[in-house]
């Protein structure tokens, strides 16, 4: 169950950093800063790569040392 939940993490991260790059419809649904800033821009894009880059590498520890 553990590597189920932490894979899923990775995945969350990676399309993380994918929206703060690539404008999809799908992916602006997915932004952290758009849930939590009240007039999410083109300038609160960089937080998606910073949130992704935390939730990814923290997965991809977990699954190789844990």
């Amino acid at each position: 169950m553990d590597t189920i939940v932490n894979v899923i993490g990775i995945i969350y991260g990676l399309i993380l950093i994918l929206a703060a790059f690539v404008r999809n419809k799908a992916l602006e649904a997915m932004r952290v800063d758009a849930l939590f800033i009240p007039h999410p821009t083109d300038g609160t894009r960089p937080v998606n790569l910073i949130v992704g880059l935390l939730v990814a590498g923290y997965g991809i520890y977990s699954l190789l040392f844990k």
